[in-house]
This record gives C-alpha cells, sequence and structure tokens, in this order.
C-alpha cells in the first residue's frame, strides 16, 4: 500500500472500525485496520481519503447509533397492608379450623375437590387458598406469600396486587382440577403464592423495567420467575406441581396485562376498594355455604340439605388422596387411623368415613 496514508476514521471500538472496513471494501477502496494501545484506525492512501471519508460519512446517516433505553421511572407502593392482610387472613382461618368454629369441618368445606368442583362449587377455588393441613405448610406459604406479595405490592399497590393474586390462584386452581382427574383434592395458599411470583415476573418483563441493549437482560424477569418456580415449586412425589405451575401461569398473564395498562391507579381509595374486593373474593365463598347451610335447616331447600350420591360415593371410597401445596395426603378408608391434621382430629370434625392422614 502507498506509504501516504490518511487516517479516515478512528475509534475505541474494534467492532466501529471492522464495520466501516468493510464498507470501504465493499467500495474496493485499499485500507488497512491499525491500533495502539488506546485506539483503534482505519488509514487509506491520501488520494482516496475525501472520498472514503464521504462514504464514511453516508454510512453513519444511513446507521445511526443506537442510543441507549432510557431507564423506566418505576412508582412504587406502599406494600405492608397487603402482607398484613395475608399473615391476618391465613392465621385467622388457620384458628378457626382449628378450633371448629361454629362445629363445622372446615377443611372438607373448603377444600379444592374434583368432583363438587364439576358440579358447580367453584367457591372452593378460593376458599381452598386459606386452608392449610399443619404449621409447617402454613408456616412455608407465610414466609414465601409475604416475600413476593410484599414485591408484587410495591410494583402495584397493596390492593391491586392482592386482587390480581386472588383472582389469578382461583383460576389456577380451577385449570388444575380440571386438567386432573376429578378425585384430585387440594389445599394450601402456594397456588396464590406462585401467582404473585407470575405476577412479579410477567409485569417487569412487560413493562421493560428491566430494559437494556444485550437480549439477555430483557428476558431476565422471566428465566429468573421461572428459575424460582423450579426450586421453590417441586418437591417429592406428593407436591401439587400443577397448581403451582398453573399459579405461575395465570399470574403471568396477569402481570402482562398490568403492564400495558397506561397506568395502575396508585391513589389510596382505589387501592383501598381493590383490597377490600379481594378480602370479599375471600370472605364471600365463607358466607355463602354458611347461608346454605342455614336454608337447609330451615327446609328451604331439599338438594342443599341432601348429600349428593357423588360426594357419598367419594367418601367410601378407599384409595383417594388430598394433596396441599406442597404436600399430598392420603386418606385412609372408613377403618383407617385417627387424622393427624390438627383440625380434623377434633372430635366432630373433619370425613368421619375417611379421616385424613398426613405423611
Amino acid at each position: 500500500m502507498n506509504e501516504d496514508l490518511r487516517v479516515v476514521f478512528e475509534s475505541r471500538d474494534r467492532r466501529s472500525c471492522a464495520d466501516r472496513a468493510l464498507v470501504l471494501a465493499s467500495l474496493g477502496i485499499p485500507h488497512e485496520l491499525v491500533s495502539d494501545a488506546h485506539s483503534w484506525a482505519l488509514l487509506v492512501p491520501a488520494p482516496l481519503a475525501p472520498y472514503a471519508v464521504e462514504q464514511l460519512m453516508l454510512y453513519d446517516r444511513e446507521n445511526p447509533p443506537r442510543k441507549p433505553r432510557s431507564p423506566v421511572a418505576i412508582e412504587y407502593h406502599n406494600a405492608v397492608p397487603g402482607v398484613v392482610g395475608y399473615v391476618i387472613v391465613l392465621c385467622l382461618v388457620a384458628w378457626l379450623a382449628g378450633t371448629a368454629f361454629l362445629g363445622k369441618d372446615w377443611l372438607s368445606a373448603g377444600r379444592i375437590d374434583g368432583e363438587l368442583l364439576r358440579e358447580g362449587q367453584w367457591w372452593r377455588t378460593i376458599t381452598a387458598l386459606t386452608l392449610h393441613a399443619d404449621f409447617s405448610h402454613l408456616a412455608g406459604n407465610l414466609l414465601f406469600g409475604c416475600f413476593f406479595g410484599f414485591y408484587a405490592g410495591r410494583l402495584t399497590g397493596s390492593g391491586i396486587a392482592w386482587l390480581v393474586i386472588v383472582l389469578s390462584a382461583a383460576c389456577g386452581n380451577a385449570l388444575n382440577s380440571y386438567l386432573l382427574e376429578s378425585m384430585h383434592r387440594s389445599i394450601g395458599a402456594s397456588t396464590a403464592v406462585f401467582s404473585a411470583l407470575g405476577l412479579i415476573a410477567g409485569f417487569v418483563w412487560r413493562g421493560g423495567l428491566m430494559n437494556r441493549d444485550q437480549w439477555p437482560y430483557r428476558i431476565g424477569p422471566l428465566v429468573g420467575g421461572i428459575a424460582l418456580l423450579m426450586y421453590t415449586g417441586t418437591g417429592d412425589a406428593n407436591t401439587d406441581v400443577g397448581a403451582h405451575l398453573m399459579g405461575f401461569l395465570t399470574g403471568l398473564g396477569s402481570g402482562v396485562a398490568l403492564a400495558v395498562l397506561p397506568r395502575i391507579p396508585g391513589q389510596a381509595r382505589w387501592q383501598l376498594a381493590a383490597g377490600g374486593a379481594a378480602l370479599a373474593a375471600v370472605a364471600a365463598p365463607c358466607m355463602r355455604a354458611r347461608v346454605l347451610r342455614m336454608c337447609a335447616r330451615a327446609g328451604l331447600s331439599e338438594a342443599v340439605a341432601a348429600p349428593s350420591s357423588r360426594v357419598a360415593a367419594w367418601r367410601s371410597w378407599r384409595g383417594s388422596r388430598i394433596t396441599t401445596g406442597d404436600t399430598a395426603l392420603p386418606a385412609s378408608g372408613p377403618s383407617g387411623p385417627p387424622s393427624t391434621i390438627p383440625w380434623a382430629a377434633k372430635p366432630g370434625v373433619g370425613d368421619r368415613s375417611a379421616p385424613v392422614s398426613v405423611r
């Protein structure tokens, strides 16, 4: 190459120089790519330097540098009220069920039951979220529920977050029950726990809260959510993985839907209204069951008072199982051992024809 060389482009980024070297090569312009300890440079013969500079300027106009994406402004909300409400509801129901409040079997009245769900008792998809098999089951869901629920509340507000979590978890329970056999039964708030996780992942991903130039950063929320689902949502053969997965997927869809909204209402009145709706969604099924029992006692509905043939057949079935969000609980037959579930072990409580034992 001619010794009389001119620098037509210089950069600290080798890739930028290499891209422009391709431009010069496509035009048949002799060039040389050199570097020192700090930068790279393109050299061309002096007579061709003006033409090379002109072509590189045209290339720059046609390919402007990509501007880094500006960070998305995040409006954080007070998440404490929702977490406190979650703890109060679960602990209160555990105490009421454990003391056989009103002399009723809270476990059989509120758990997921595939047969009864198919008969129209949809409220069990919500009431089952408040029931737990033992203290360790309750403590685990309190721990992870508070953790994921707190961050969901920080992003969308306590009221809206927990309303979406309850509704998503109910949909997850319904999907899981309809995908499994009709004898499937389960209890536990873990479906809601993973709905909260899915809500966070979907909202952060679709809302672009972690946007970067590299694609691994953009899909980070989804990868992180799936990793946490696999790490905390799987266990032994008795784990109800289907409920965890359905809860995560419904929560993920809800998070994406919230993220596409122009703005999430952050005013206290809207959050309070949403929180009240979430509490009503949990309390209403319990009140409905109470009203139905009162009607049955008053003889207003023979259909309510009389047990269905399917329920009678289920109670006589000895090989049934009940799953919690973390543990599958086998049910012994009529002659099996007494129940070890705290509230089912009390006199007058529990399914006497098929007591439930914890494994």
